[in-house]
């Protein structure tokens, strides 16, 4: 039974994921139909290859901006606003995470790289619950569970830094909020995962990853896998946390 449900499991989640991009490729399907190929229909045959490419390309970003606000809705549709969970991968709690995690991937993996950092990639994140908070700058698109994320004012999340609400643990699923408090930096490539408070002005150092549940207080600086609070020498704790170097840990 286990193996027929690993081997089926996926099938739908696969189908939402199809649903979504169909719905979104409406649009440049139109576009192209009725707009590019009547334009390109008395073009001479030397320009029309360039101009249809440079139509495809177009229709493309049609897609992509249409499924920005296409996966949000087919999030809230089918319940996959989430609330924090703690037990088995297979449960009504789990099948709204699956929900959400598809229509997260659909869009990071076809389109969300072509518009990270911007506002765009921001309105689809807020669409799908996150919190952003004034002047934020999200430079990556491993963001996982964005209805459980929480980012506070000026917050920067460095280049393929990843934050995740989730985790597993003992062969349970763990759904644990994350929140980035005002000022806070995530340097790149750093891990939060499910649980993380990180607090005011506080900073992750690049390349870092911070354990489930880990509280950092307001203005520290943690760095290492896994991440520990550290000192910097001194006049270094200006830096903008995407780098920083290790002086001593703390004993506390």
């Amino acid at each position: 039974m286990q193996r027929l449900l690993a081997i089926l499991g996926p099938i739908p989640f696969l189908a939402l994921a199809i649903f979504a991009a169909g719905l979104s490729l409406a649009t440049p399907v139109w576009l192209f139909n009725e707009v590019f190929s009547p334009a390109l229909a008395g073009t001479a045959s030397f320009w029309r290859y360039p101009l249809t490419g440079l139509a495809l390309a177009a229709s493309y970003f049609a897609y992509g901006l249409t499924l920005l606000l296409v996966a949000p809705t087919l999030n809230l549709l089918f319940g996959g606003r989430l609330q924090p969970y703690r037990g088995s991968a297979v449960s009504l709690m789990a099948l709204r995470w699956y929900v959400h995690c598809t229509l997260t991937l659909v869009v990071r993996y076809s389109f969300l790289e072509f518009v990270t950092p911007s506002h765009f990639s921001q309105l689809y994140y807020r669409l799908m619950g996150m919190k952003i908070g004034r002047n934020a700058s999200i430079n990556s698109t491993a963001i996982a569970d964005p209805s459980l994320i929480d980012i506070g004012d000026n917050v920067t999340i460095g280049g393929s830094a990843s934050v995740m609400a989730h985790y597993s643990q003992g062969g349970y699923l763990v759904i644990a909020p994350v929140k980035l408090g005002a000022g806070a930096t995530i340097g790149l490539r750093a891990i939060v995962m499910g649980g993380v408070d990180v607090g005011e002005k506080a900073k992750v150092l690049a390349g870092s990853f911070v354990l489930p549940n880990t509280r950092i207080p307001a203005g520290e600086v943690w760095a290492g896998i896994p991440a520990q609070r550290i000192k910097l020498d001194k006049g270094e704790g200006a830096s903008d946390g995407a780098t920083g170097k290790r002086d001593t840990r703390d004993e506390d």
